[in-house]
């Protein structure tokens, strides 16, 4: 959107250069000193060849940049009664001298318009020994003019952000769909079959279909879910979702929790909870059903930090690794890329003692 209206301010400043010199040859014969008009005349051609050039380049449109444009359009305001006589009706610049508040108001919304809009009339009005009411026009529309084009690009700019967003969810959808439609033909087809034939033959395969009953509930529960897009800006209490993720795990879970909500965006909040019911899965699959854990959740201001612990036999050294070489990637995938994707960390520490996961996502 920005390099569009730039685009545009470039064939304005043209129109305004061939405005401002067509002006300047009718009004030749009232400057006092034609040298020095011819030389502001030349600075106005030369900036505004080098402006079109720089503006092109987003990387170049810095502070510094816009400062300099606005100063060229000042220096060429307050050098008019210096070339033209005390006496001077209109500015050597004259129009062309939007340019800059133009610019100003692009790249920095209304407030930008505006500052640039007040520097231009405050130096049109410092070189004027009398203002009449056609001064007052060009300076009333210099000022209404910055505010409305900032205004303006302001708008545009959350317009296209508001549209990405919007375009971006609807892939998401589209891929939520996709995948929940292979899932349910593939994975779930399996997982019914297993409960139906292991329940039927008894013994250790009615408990694998058993547990295979569990998961594919858990399947579609989380399928489910995912059909729900929080609303922009939507935030959800981690503190409460993590006790309903204890409350559902399959060993006994202890939580700790601030004695105030914990609010963080809902896309973060979902993230984090769901690590953390991988780290309880992990805890009921690989330390067995008589493992204890602890859930710590703390609320540090910038991050939001919740810590598991259990009383396992913890996690043998290599293993890891080994699970991933093989095709395993439930803690490389379920833990430590969904943190990494929030912006997060996803610290182990294991040992005799038992494992411990501390979670980390910034507000």
């Amino acid at each position: 959107m920005e390099d569009r209206l730039f685009r545009a301010l470039a064939v304005l400043r043209v129109v305004l250069l061939l405005n401002a010199l067509v002006l300047y040859a009718y009004r030749a014969g009232n400057v006092d000193h034609p040298v020095a008009g011819l030389a502001c005349v030349a600075v106005m051609v030369v900036w505004t060849v080098v402006a079109i050039a720089a503006y092109a380049d987003p990387t170049r449109r810095t502070g510094a940049l816009l400062g300099t444009d606005l100063a060229v359009a000042l220096a060429l305001i307050l050098a008019s009664p210096l070339v033209k006589g005390p006496d001077m009706q209109a500015t050597i610049p004259g129009f062309w001298v939007t340019g800059a508040l133009v610019a100003w108001s692009v790249r920095w919304d209304w407030r930008g318009g505006l500052v640039a809009a007040v520097a231009l009339t405050g130096a049109d009005l410092s070189v004027r020994q009398d203002v009449d009411q056609g001064n007052y026009g060009n300076i009333f529309l210099l000022l209404i003019g910055g505010l409305v084009i900032g205004f303006l690009s302001e708008s545009l700019r959350l317009m296209e952000r508001e549209r990405d967003a919007a375009q971006r969810a609807a892939i998401v959808g589209e891929e939520r769909a996709r995948l929940a439609r292979a899932v349910h033909d593939g994975v779930l087809q399996v997982l019914a079959l297993v409960q139906r034939r292991g329940g039927e033959l008894g013994g250790e395969l009615g408990e694998l279909g058993r547990l295979a009953g569990e998961q594919e509930a858990a399947l579609r529960s989380m399928i489910r879910q995912q059909d729900v897009v929080p609303a922009p800006g939507a935030e959800q209490d981690v503190a409460a979702a993590v006790e309903g993720v204890a409350r559902s795990a399959r060993v006994p879970v202890t939580v700790s929790t601030p004695g105030a909500a914990v609010a963080l965006p809902a896309p973060l909040a979902a993230g984090l909870v769901a690590a953390l019911g991988a780290c309880l899965d992990n805890v009921a699959t690989h330390a067995g059903a008589e493992a204890q854990a602890w859930v710590l959740v703390e609320d540090e201001g910038d991050r939001v930090v919740v810590t598991v612990r259990d009383d396992g036999p913890g996690i043998a050294a290599g293993r890891l690794s080994q699970a991933e070489a093989e095709g395993r990637l439930g803690v490389s995938q379920s833990i430590v890329a969904r943190l990494t994707d929030l912006g997060g960390t996803a610290r182990l520490d294991t040992g005799p003692h038992g494992t411990e996961w501390e979670l980390s996502v910034p507000r």
